[in-house]
């Protein structure tokens, strides 16, 4: 490995978070970008070619290393891991409402909830995955939310366009649903017969 993607590659290791672009290429202010991005394709392929247990992979705007996915089980089952708070039912409805309509006001939340959102709203607010991004114009300037660079990073994605499409979400949705309607119906049909 050249020394420039050795230098990138400590930097990457010693970070428990991605490091952006810019970031990376001043760590050494005499390598264009272009070094910067043969030097992390180098480190990419290393890591690839050579069966390592992490890989190189983008997150955000940045760069991180990270276990790879086939071992991320076992590695939690030891409890080596450090796992973020995990989030509730109702936060991660909240969450995925903003994702997908954002910038979006509190009570457009709550109208397609069906449910009051101020505490889930802060709570999302407190662990950085959701922000103010402006004020709305109806009565009142509303604040509109909207999703952070740190929500990129909990979920491990580049950008909101790998979000799931609707349609995706339908498909991967159906089965659950079949499966609870054949049972609701199997309950149905058993209470049904006379015993």
């Amino acid at each position: 490995m050249t020394p420039l993607a050795k230098l990138l590659e400590a930097a990457l290791f010693a970070s428990a978070r991605p490091i952006p672009n810019d970031a990376l290429a001043q760590l050494d202010p005499e390598s264009s970008p272009a070094a910067v991005a043969l030097a992390m394709d180098e480190i990419r392929e290393h890591y690839d070619s050579e069966g390592h247990g992490v890989e190189l992979i983008a997150v955000g705007d940045g760069w991180q290393i990270m276990t790879r996915p086939e071992y991320t089980e076992a590695i939690e089952r030891a409890q080596l891991a450090a796992r973020p708070q995990r989030l509730s039912g109702a936060a991660l409805e909240t969450l995925a409402i903003i994702a997908y309509r954002q910038p979006i006001g509190r009570a457009e939340i709550e109208e397609i909830r069906g449910v009051g959102a101020g505490a889930i709203l802060k709570s999302l607010q407190e662990r950085g995955l959701i922000d103010v991004t402006g004020r709305g114009e109806g009565m009142g300037r509303p604040l509109l939310y909207g999703t952070t660079p740190l929500f990129l990073e909990h979920f491990a994605l580049r950008h909101l366009g790998e979000l799931p499409r609707a349609d995706e979400l339908a498909v991967a949705l159906r089965p659950a649903q079949q499966t609870a309607s054949a049972q609701a119906a199997s309950a149905q049909g058993a209470a049904a017969q006379p015993a």
